[in-house]
């Protein structure tokens, strides 16, 4: 019974410092908000009737695998039809910038799948280019890759946007 109640405590804390970088990603790949919050609920409920995650080696990447997992059988192959949720999820500065948190929105939900999951799992997620590439059966060469080129893309379309706002 005790450890059953340390196990849970953990996984409230693996909750409290990855949760939001999970939904994100969970958004991501979903679309769609109330499906990424049911993939990450899913994911802790199913810890917590394990009650550990004594056998995973790295726990951070365990539950972004578990994220990733999850929202792909959810169903997430098929087409998005809406943008990416506005939400405060993405970004919580103290003075905010509205129109260029929804311009990299934008920029993002334009990226290709492959690259934007990169990109979330790097800066959001905090993973390093190896545990993306376990993550994702890639190589780190690979994940560094799509990472530049996602930077590359991004930095293109924010530059491009603000240069038409320049302009207008």
């Amino acid at each position: 019974m005790h450890r059953s109640h340390a196990n849970t405590a953990e996984i409230e804390v693996l909750y409290r410092q990855h949760g939001s970088a999970l939904l994100l990603f969970a958004l991501a790949i979903t679309g769609e908000r109330t499906r990424a919050q049911d993939v990450v609920s899913q994911v802790f409920l199913n810890l917590i009737e394990k009650g550990s995650l004594d056998g995973a080696a790295d726990k951070k990447a365990y539950l972004f695998a578990s994220v990733r997992n999850a929202a792909l059988n959810e169903g997430k192959l098929r087409e998005r039809t809406e943008p990416l949720d506005c939400d405060s999820i993405w970004f919580d500065p103290p003075d905010r910038d509205y129109v260029g948190e929804q311009n990299l929105r934008r920029a993002l939900g334009g990226l290709p799948d492959d690259q934007r999951e990169v990109i979330v799992l790097h800066v959001w997620g905090e993973l390093t280019f190896s545990q993306i590439s376990e993550l994702l059966s890639i190589s780190s060469n690979t994940a560094a890759s799509r990472y530049r080129y996602a930077l590359a893309k991004l930095r293109d379309r924010m530059f491009a946007k603000e240069n038409s706002c320049a302009n207008s």
